[in-house]
């Protein structure tokens, strides 16, 4: 299903975070949002997922307005996962990951096979089934990062939200769980991240989506849209924009200061 945002006008009382975004993504693109700390990147995020009520504008998937939609019928479209998950106590990793299957449970519709599959293909992806009985608290931090992305595919929706997933991560941890979720759009859902890391959006990315005062200065094929010129935008640094060996992508070289 197709994400569109038309004018969405996001804030807090005597502030404005975000101001007149229009995007469109269409299904099974990997989108990360860029831009300094306090640009209106996480209040975006929680515009989309229902957390946070847009001021003006309109949020659809599929065609149907989010915040039209009740609580249970936007939650079969889109799922968020925040920046600082807290998992009940003691619980496993098979009982995390079940949550996500709680928006298609009801009166009517109990546990069934079903769930039961989803969320083992979940943890299959994820490469957490080994973990399964495994307390969530006593994982690394990686396998926790994990464990959540298992959570939020379960749930199914055709567009998943995460906010700074590889934040407190060390770098091997860092590329593990950002090819997962390459691996994950592969299926044809939508990704949309953000992200601190301008080059390592540049590198996972399809669309990146620049943020700058609550309004998009840049949004296209990271190839595009990352140059010396957006970074001094972003961040007030001058830099080299470099191609990688490898497959050519962005990387982000600061200028030395001395």
């Amino acid at each position: 299903m197709e994400l569109v945002l038309e004018g969405v006008r996001a804030g807090y009382p005597g502030l404005v975070a975000v101001d007149g975004v229009d995007l469109r993504v269409p299904p099974g693109q990997v989108v990360a949002i860029v831009g300094p700390n306090g640009c209106g990147k996480s209040t975006l995020l929680r515009s989309v997922a229902r957390v946070h009520r847009p001021l003006a504008g309109r949020i659809t998937v599929g065609g149907a307005d989010l915040w039209a939609l009740r609580p249970r019928q936007a939650a079969h479209r889109v799922t968020l996962l925040p920046q600082h998950p807290v998992a009940p106590e003691g619980v496993t990793v098979a009982g995390l990951v079940a949550y996500g299957r709680h928006p298609h449970q009801g009166l009517f519709r109990q546990w069934s096979a079903e769930d039961e599959r989803v969320v083992a293909d979940a943890m299959d992806a994820t490469g957490v089934a080994a973990l399964a009985g495994r307390r969530v608290d006593r994982l690394s931090g990686g396998q926790r990062q994990r464990c959540w992305l298992a959570m939020v595919l379960a749930q199914q929706t055709p567009v998943t939200l995460l906010d700074e997933p590889t934040s407190a991560l060390d770098l091997g941890h860092q590329v593990e769980v950002l090819d997962l979720v390459r691996s994950v759009a592969r299926d044809g859902r939508t990704i949309v991240m953000v992200l601190h890391d301008i080059a390592a959006a540049a590198r996972y990315a399809d669309l990146l989506v620049a943020l700058r005062d609550g309004r998009i200065v840049a949004a296209g094929p990271p190839r595009d849209v990352v140059d010396a010129g957006l970074v001094r935008t972003l961040y007030g640094i001058e830099a080299d924009v470099l191609a990688a060996p490898g497959d050519g992508a962005p990387v982000i070289v600061p200028a030395a200061t001395a």
